[in-house]
């Protein structure tokens, strides 16, 4: 389990690794991904998961549609329109997937595994949230401008 100031460490490489250039982001966008580092960060797994997701969407919809014209697609439809590398387009579709599973949870009665090994999905929402930190990275870096 990495340590807050790691986690702060992590998110300082992924954007000097990421960032070559500029970005606009809309205001929208710049208060979700504050929120969404600040949760995971201080160790709030799912949280900085839902809020990664939000700020991907977000983001998405403010780049690449119009008001009146794409503001009904779909997460799912969103990072299909968008230009990017295949392993990215699969690895958010795989957080989305994995959000809507918290999200939408269809057994609430089915929960032994989380009473009887909670440091089970303690660790698999952890490294969920560092890839989903790491996309919304990607994600908001998808078009720089030099």
């Amino acid at each position: 389990m990495r340590t807050e100031e790691e986690k702060w460490k992590y998110i300082n490489e992924l954007d000097e690794r990421l960032l070559v250039g500029g970005v606009t982001l809309s205001e929208w966008s710049t208060f979700i991904i504050r929120d969404a580092d600040l949760a995971f960060a201080k160790g709030a797994n799912l949280a900085a998961i839902l809020t990664c997701v939000a700020g991907i969407e977000c983001h998405l919809r403010h780049e690449n549609s119009a008001p009146e014209e794409d503001c009904k697609l779909t997460l799912r439809e969103l990072i299909d329109k968008e230009a990017m590398d295949d392993t990215m387009r699969k690895e958010l579709h795989e957080l989305r997937k994995y959000r809507n599973r918290w999200v939408h949870v269809k057994d609430p009665w089915n929960d032994e595994r989380l009473l009887d090994e909670p440091e089970v999905a303690e660790a698999e929402l952890e490294a969920m949230a560092e890839l989903a930190v790491k996309l919304l990275r990607q994600t908001i870096y998808l078009d720089q401008w030099l």
